[in-house]
């Protein structure tokens, strides 16, 4: 039986028949992402503005823990409304909102009014907006696509995402040195305006008006409870979330602490920064296309595992001992090509388990209980590299271990920090590797 279904996953037939069918999200995924492109470059560019004003890397990761916080408090109420909104619509309006946003950063940065309490405000709302448009997008990619792609999918989204890591740094580096600030936002308004037109005017995600209707009539805890009671007798799905949450944990540790020591550590610099998540962009490329076209694994709960033990026990190693822009690009090759395919098998875990009807409020519980470690996770590291391991490395003496370790100056805290969250990372993996329940989710497929 486990055979057959992967054999009928993974049978798209000849590429024509593949782009036909696949045509709608190819055309919503391409155009989406590449406002995504426009969007992570105005990030990047912000990261640096914001760390070259305050040189502190808790004010910088600030900046995330803005756009995560309202994005989790509210996410487990967004799923019971984007199954009775019409998800093509939100999509519109929340990505409209976003854009606004952008203008009036735009405004006050030609005006010489830009502050960093201006972002927070900004990334609070783009939160927000996110909250709802995300479980939306996700609804609306299982309705326009064959359940024999979902396997695909999942590493095509990473490819697209691992493009934009590779191009960011190096565009938003270009457009910065040559045409400034406003030029970055320039463009990302421009792709906005692409996905826009494309997602209004060429793509049409079916709705299914009754059960919407009948959603609608339920109060709004009630509709979200029943996103928590299956989550609560789905205890397979459950685990797998609460696992992701932690590692999400130790990952925004690493993105909290990661620009700071790019930018300040012996070594590094802004052109480090850039090269370093160009390398980790390419790394996640490669993973992404070998994802998109493997076969469905007999096991894609070993898979997950494995895929996160590799990448917790290699990169930060690297990071943190390493001195050189070789050495760190190393570690992010190593840490970052086997993500694509976990995430591809998460997805498709999630797609084939959780009913469509389902969809929208079970993503956004998952979304509350996956993500609330992530501001936690970038206040955390912003604060412990500023007070708690740069104090450490500034009090060592020129022969301590500790200096001999992860060097002198700014920035070897953060390389510290990096060695710590090592052993943080393998014991989560180690940890959540013996959930029986997790692992039942693969006799429930087959």
């Amino acid at each position: 039986m486990n055979n057959d279904r992967n054999i009928k996953e993974n049978d798209g037939g000849s590429i024509g028949s593949t782009l036909r069918e696949m045509r709608t999200f190819l055309l919503l995924w391409l155009t989406q992402s590449f406002s995504g492109l426009g969007s992570a470059m105005t990030s990047y560019a912000l990261v640096i503005w914001s760390y070259t004003q305050k040189g502190s890397a808790l004010m910088t990761a600030l900046l995330m823990v803005s756009s995560y916080a309202p994005y989790v408090l509210l996410s487990i109420f967004a799923g019971a409304l984007s199954d009775r909104w019409n998800k093509k619509a939100t999509m519109l309006i929340c990505d409209t909102l976003a854009a606004a946003t952008t203008v009036a950063m735009l405004i006050l940065l030609r005006t010489g009014r830009l502050q960093i309490w201006h972002l927070y405000l900004i990334n609070g709302i783009n939160g927000v907006m996110n909250t709802v448009q995300q479980p939306a997008s996700e609804v609306a990619v299982t309705k326009v696509l064959p359940k024999k792609y979902y396997q695909r999918v999942g590493g095509l989204r990473y490819f697209s995402s691992s493009v934009n890591s590779i191009m960011t740094p190096i565009i938003a580096t270009a457009i910065l040195g040559l045409w400034g600030m406003e030029a970055v936002v320039a463009f990302d308004l421009s792709t906005f305006g692409i996905a826009f037109l494309t997602l209004a005017l060429g793509i049409r995600i079916p709705e299914d008006r009754e059960a919407a209707r009948e959603q609608g009539k339920e109060k709004l805890w009630h509709s979200t409870k029943k996103g928590l009671s299956y989550l609560r007798q789905q205890k397979g799905i459950l685990g797998l979330i609460l696992f992701l949450a932690s590692i999400n944990l130790v990952a925004s540790v690493y993105q909290a602490a990661f620009p700071a020591m790019m930018l300040s550590r012996e070594g590094g610099s802004e052109r480090a920064l850039g090269l370093v998540n160009a390398v980790i962009g390419m790394a996640t490329l490669a993973g992404s296309i070998f994802a998109s076209f493997v076969k469905a694994p007999r096991s894609r709960v070993r898979v997950i595992c494995n895929c996160l033990l590799f990448s917790m026990s290699s990169e930060n190693f690297f990071l943190a001992l390493g001195r050189t822009p070789l050495v760190w690009c190393i570690g992010g090759v190593l840490g970052w090509i086997a993500i694509p395919l976990m995430s591809a098998n998460l997805d498709a875990i999630m797609r084939l388990h959780v009913p469509e009807h389902m969809q929208g409020r079970v993503y956004s519980v998952r979304n509350s209980l996956q993500f609330f470690t992530i501001p936690i996770g970038y206040f955390l590291g912003g604060f412990l590299v500023d007070r708690v391991f740069e104090p450490i490395m500034a009090a060592q003496g020129p022969g301590s271990a500790l200096t001999r370790l992860f060097g002198s100056g700014k920035g070897s805290g953060a390389a510290f920090l990096f060695f710590v969250i090592a052993f943080a990372g393998i014991g989560v993996c180690l940890y959540f590797r013996r959930n029986r329940h997790i692992w039942e989710l693969e006799r429930q497929e087959s």
